[in-house]
């Protein structure tokens, strides 16, 4: 079993429309870019999008996984920059309202992948479904992305709130997304901070902004990743420092007692040293 470390982000927001896949998109390509062994996790287990954006064309998807027709390994197709793409599927309602065990089964799956990675990026769905909660806890650190509307900030502290009172999650990344200067994104930042400092116990980080972008738009419309189509491109050059910053994120040394990836990897290091 693998004991190599692996760094696991959960990409999340809330709110639907805040840029959380192009965010995991172009982030995993930036990774790469460093150097890193990175897989990208479609983790909108029902409205799949992540091969759709990238003009890949998926055989199997992880309801196959799930139905035990094969392994994770299998389905994992070769993405821009060297990034494993694992994509789910769309339009499959059992996928949708999967049970404990079968999240469980499923985040056990990666376990078989641990020595081939570094970094695995999850794409979460919208919204705050037993299924998000799942995969934001089994993750090591949670990026928030929010961007400059009401609604953006309101379903950020739900989803902060819910975490931290049912779950105990108390640390979480902020990335504003889609902002028109380096003052918005601080704003952005202040605006959810003042609701949290106020009723939760929380410690939120904020790693910086992505600008907006007219190229980002182009590349979709491409299907490739605006890291790829313009690296030189205001939002590339912000996700390449985003990515220089999530690379020095500590990993951590013990597991927390609840399901997460790569446990394996936490666990027998301090096995292995009685």
């Amino acid at each position: 079993m693998s004991i190599h470390p692996v760094q696991v982000v959960a990409v999340t927001g809330g709110k639907g429309g805040v840029g959380k896949t192009n965010v995991s998109i172009n982030l995993s390509l930036a990774l790469a870019d460093l150097g890193r062994r990175v897989a990208l996790l479609d983790a909108d287990l029902g409205l799949a999008n992540i091969d759709v954006l990238l003009g890949l064309t998926p055989k199997n998807n992880l309801a196959d996984v799930i139905r035990g027709d094969c392994p994770l390994s299998d389905i994992i197709l070769n993405g821009p920059g060297g990034v494993g793409v694992i994509p789910a599927s769309s339009g499959t309602q059992s996928m949708v309202s999967l049970s404990s065990q079968e999240h469980a089964g499923l985040i056990h799956a990666f376990s078989d992948i641990g020595n081939q990675l570094d970094v695995l990026i999850i794409d979460t769905a919208a919204g705050i479904s037993d299924t998000v909660v799942s995969f934001v806890r089994a993750a090591q650190e949670v990026l928030l992305v929010v961007c400059d509307e009401p609604s953006s900030i309101t379903d950020a502290y739900a989803l902060i709130k819910l975490l931290n009172r049912d779950y105990n999650m108390f640390r979480f990344r902020v990335l504003a997304n889609m902002t028109r200067s380096v003052q918005e994104g601080q704003k952005l930042f202040n605006k959810l901070t003042q609701v949290t400092d106020r009723f939760l116990d929380v410690t939120l980080q904020y790693v910086g902004h992505i600008p907006f972008d007219e190229s980002v738009r182009k590349a979709v419309q491409k299907q490739r990743a605006v890291y790829q189509l313009f690296p030189r491109s205001k939002a590339s050059l912000a996700f390449k420092a985003l990515a220089q910053k999530v690379d020095v994120w500590p990993i951590p040394s013990s597991p927390r007692g609840h399901l997460e990836f790569f446990v394996e990897s936490l666990v027998q290091p301090a096995h292995g040293q009685n």
